[in-house]
């Protein structure tokens, strides 16, 4: 990867859908260049997708938690059904697991803390393997989706 992939992954990171055409002028390469490398930054995973990202808030979803779920055991068997049926759960944005204690932090968007609520009694409690969950209510995002900063010959830029 040289300067030019990066500038490409920077742009791409502010505006996915900016066109190949403006992508190749603004990294002053050919459309067919700037295409080709676009194509290896895909084929190779460094781009693992494009996506809209969303204000919750405005789809009906403004109510968002962190919970910390702590395991009963730590064996390959249960955390394997835990990480399985918590992908199953479309509430679920986000989903970590960590090192020490608690095992994992999931964020959680729900219409409000009715739906909260019931998602947790019925769903999130009854997870496989779950010990305990301590939520958190989300004040404010600070930081959301900052786009990543790809180094460059041992240093980083944006």
């Amino acid at each position: 990867m040289d300067a030019i992939d990066r500038k490409i992954l920077s742009i791409l990171q502010s505006d996915a859908r900016t066109t190949v055409t403006a992508l190749a002028d603004q990294v002053r390469v050919s459309v067919s260049a700037c295409h080709r490398r676009l194509r290896e930054l895909e084929r190779s995973g460094v781009i693992a997708a494009y996506r809209a990202q969303l204000n919750p808030a405005a789809v009906g979803l403004g109510f968002q938690t962190l919970v910390f779920v702590t395991m009963r055991e730590g064996g390959t068997q249960t955390l394997t059904l835990f990480e399985d049926a918590l992908t199953a759960v479309p509430e679920v944005t986000d989903a970590h697991r960590l090192f020490g204690d608690p095992d994992y932090l999931v964020r959680v968007a729900t219409q409000d803390l009715a739906a909260f609520q019931r998602l947790y009694d019925t769903t999130l409690a009854s997870l496989p393997g779950v010990l305990r969950l301590s939520t958190t209510l989300i004040m404010k995002d600070v930081v959301n989706a900052r786009p990543l900063s790809v180094p460059v010959g041992g240093s980083v830029t944006s």
